[in-house]
């Protein structure tokens, strides 16, 4: 099973960002997904996840602003953050959740 992430960047803040998770090496239409991030010195956070079924949730921290979805014909999961805020500063990585596999991570760094 592989994840790889991809789409991070510097952006400033108020800015938009799209990252893409292409999964592999598992029946991705069953399981579901989910973006994490991780601050310097923090612990890693549960942004947001989606179902197989399609039903979404997210962190207070990021609601309205970040929209996660996925293109099962793609065995791919995105996240699109907008209105971007220095404190989104963080790696983030995709799951499949209630497992062990990670992607390697993509950095995204928001400019005040």
């Amino acid at each position: 099973v592989q994840l790889q992430a991809s789409g991070g960047g510097l952006v400033q803040a108020g800015g938009s960002l799209r990252l893409s998770c292409a999964v592999s090496g598992i029946s991705f239409s069953v399981v579901d997904m989910g973006w994490y991030r991780q601050a310097p010195g923090k612990q890693r956070e549960l942004v947001a996840r989606i179902t197989r079924g399609h039903i979404t949730n997210y962190a207070d921290s990021v609601k309205g602003r970040f929209t996660i979805s996925r293109d099962n014909a793609m065995n791919t999961v995105y996240l699109q953050m907008n209105d971007l805020k220095p404190e989104d500063t963080a790696v983030y990585y995709c799951n499949i959740m209630r497992s062990g596999y990670w992607g390697q991570g993509t950095q995204v760094t928001v400019s005040s």
